[in-house]
């Protein structure tokens, strides 16, 4: 930052440390680093080991800057919060943009920081092939770090706030993180490895009919209620990718579940094949 007094915090007002976690993004991360300028008063970058510039661009506009090799969402987050300076924590990621009119009431709000219970959720709205989606999502994005932490989970990781607890910020945080239909693909079938692993973690069992169920109901949810029928092209491309989302946490979900039971076959079916060999006649001719 400019200074030490940025970095310290003004008098009379709760100092913010903007943490984001980055990985060969430096197309997108200077957006996201310059607007969180009007309330933040350190940026903290944590790198997962980029071969590109993100390290170098980060520090050359005042970063503190981290590297540790990536140990999962969660953990990378966390990493993040315990190297800030200050208690109050905003999250931010390498594609996401904050509006001047979110980060003013960040800012605004800063002298009142005083409740370090509360926490604070914002408005994200992504995009999709070139328009933005109407239909966005409420995240807890600002928060003390001494009061809550980061959801150990290797997906969707946010701070753990009863809803009771959290204020809705005014503003918009913008999501661009539409790259390309094969950079969707790739992430999406991360994402539902790391989705369909955490459910069978937690014992959760596999069921036939949400197979069955969710994704049309998705696909209804989407299109229809959140109204992406209006997005032309673009929002039925979104409708039929959570489609292939549910879908594809089903089945691996399954696949896991199964898994015991395919290597318990795997291995009566060898233990058999040995027992026959071991007592079957050879009908060559001498």
């Amino acid at each position: 930052m400019d200074s030490l007094t940025n970095v310290l915090g003004g008098r009379g007002s709760y100092p913010i440390s903007a943490v984001i976690i980055a990985q060969d993004d430096e197309v997108r991360i200077a957006k996201a680093i310059q607007s969180c300028r009007l309330f933040a008063d350190e940026v903290v970058v944590i790198d997962g080991g980029s071969t590109d510039g993100t390290v170098q661009l980060s520090e050359s506009l005042g970063c503190r800057v981290f590297v540790n090799p990536w140990p999962g969402y969660a953990k990378q987050r966390e990493f993040g919060v315990a190297h800030a300076v200050h208690d109050w924590v905003f999250l931010i990621d390498t594609d996401e943009v904050v509006s001047d009119e979110l980060a003013r009431d960040i800012l605004e709000r800063k002298p009142g920081l005083t409740d370090a219970t509360v926490a604070f959720s914002l408005y994200r709205i992504g995009d999709f092939l070139g328009k933005w989606l109407d239909k966005g999502e409420y995240l807890v994005r600002l928060y003390n770090r001494k009061e809550y932490s980061i959801r150990n989970s290797l997906v969707h990781e946010i701070p753990e706030v009863a809803e009771e607890r959290t204020v809705k910020l005014n503003g918009t945080l913008w999501h661009q993180g539409f790259r390309s239909i094969n950079d969707h693909v790739a992430r999406f079938n991360k994402y539902t490895d790391l989705e369909a692993e955490t459910a069978f973690a937690s014992g959760k069992p596999f069921k036939l009919s949400r197979l069955l169920l969710r994704p049309p109901a998705r696909f209804v949810q989407k299109y229809f209620l959140h109204g992406l029928f209006k997005k032309g092209i673009s929002g039925f491309a979104v409708s039929v990718f959570w489609v292939m989302y549910e879908f594809m946490v089903g089945f691996k979900h399954y696949e896991l579940h199964s898994a015991g039971k395919l290597a318990r076959h795997n291995e009566a079916g060898q233990a058999e094949k040995k027992k026959k060999s071991k007592g079957e006649r050879s009908y060559v001719v001498q």
